[in-house]
């Protein structure tokens, strides 16, 4: 199936990417606009895998402290030079795109970065959601090595990174975005549509379009479990943000900002508290765990029905806490070890949604 992408969907598509960040992965404002203006009066096609046979697909990302974006803003060359530079180190020309993560402006920058480049974009990515480690990418967790890769940053310089796991090339990639500017684009090897997807989450794009355009159906006064069943998620509560905390952490070596966000529903008086890192981790009612990773916690802004980032989120705010399911590719006992709770050092198992 393809989905067709044009300027009046892009509203919706930046909604929708932001839902699936679960209150992380990079601001999408900045991206939505650059979006834009490249799209134009023009479309692009979000392709399924079977669209494009005998392609070599390359994920494609940005990484490192997405937050510095607005002040070191893209030249517009980085992914180009990233593509470029795999290539070459391969042997191997890429003659398609997906997305290392469908999650916040990763759900977005590819699009970019096919439109610029004139390759055909298939709707498949390695997360599904955001996280915030590079283990944490499907086909690392199948087996499957990240390398060779390169990394493009803004004032020009590229590297290629080998024969490293997982843990390494997220070692190599923080320690390249520390000494220039913060973030990179970063490239991994073009690899046989049919591999290449066959390890990835499928159709996360068109799902951020249809949570979209179903949000953007909502009129804002409408009423929490409303929202909430429109978007197919489970409303966990509504009140005000009564104490926000944060905190940093060591985790894998890396510095992330843990934190917990308490709500007071407004109806019931219950206390929803949300286990924090770069996304929102898990939700607790009265201390009983309901929701965590894989699946999808949300935050709305309970006036404007926009969702609202772990970074943003601040003492007095009325929100809607809501429970969207996570992508179906993480729910197997095998995986979901990987992005549960306790790989964020939670002692909790995961708390998954029924099924639909």
């Amino acid at each position: 199936m393809t989905t067709v992408i044009r300027e009046q969907d892009l509203g919706a598509l930046v909604v929708g990417v932001t839902l699936l960040g679960s209150g992380g992965g990079g601001d999408t404002g900045a991206f939505g606009r650059m979006l834009r203006r490249r799209l134009g009066a023009g479309e692009l096609v979000l392709r399924d895998a079977s669209d494009t046979p005998g392609a070599y697909l390359s994920p494609i990302g940005v990484v490192g402290a997405t937050s510095v974006l607005a002040e070191k803003l893209p030249s517009g060359g980085e992914f180009e030079t990233a593509v470029r530079a795999v290539s070459r180190w391969t042997g191997q020309a890429v003659t398609g795109l997906m997305s290392l993560e469908a999650g916040g402006l990763n759900g977005l920058s590819p699009l970019i970065a096919a439109l610029d480049l004139g390759l055909p974009f298939v709707d498949a990515d390695l997360m599904g959601r955001a996280m915030p480690r590079l283990d944490q990418f499907s086909w690392a967790v199948a087996g499957r090595s990240l390398t060779p890769c390169a990394l493009s940053e803004p004032s020009g310089q590229v590297i290629v990174v080998d024969h490293v796991d997982a843990s390494g090339l997220e070692r190599a990639v923080r320690s390249f975005v520390a000494h220039t500017g913060g973030w990179a684009v970063l490239a991994l090897a073009p690899t046989p549509v049919e591999a290449a997807t066959s390890d990835a989450v499928n159709g996360s794009l068109t799902r951020a379009l249809a949570l979209g355009r179903a949000h953007a159906g909502l009129d804002t006064g409408a009423a929490p479990a409303t929202v909430a069943s429109a978007l197919g998620g489970r409303l966990l509560g509504g009140g005000r943000v009564e104490e926000v905390a944060r905190h940093a952490i060591a985790n894998g070596g890396a510095a992330f900002g843990r934190g917990s966000v308490c709500v007071v529903d407004s109806a019931s008086r219950a206390v929803v508290r949300i286990e924090t890192e770069n996304e929102y981790l898990l939700a607790m009612v009265d201390g009983e765990p309901l929701v965590s990773t894989p699946d999808l916690v949300c935050v709305l802004d309970r006036r404007t029905l926009q969702p609202i980032a772990v970074e943003a989120i601040r003492t007095g705010d009325e929100v809607l806490v809501l429970a969207l399911p996570g992508p179906e590719w993480w729910r197997r006992g095998d995986r979901i070890g990987y992005v549960g709770p306790r790989a964020f050092g939670l002692g909790c198992d995961p708390q998954l949604l029924e099924a639909s």
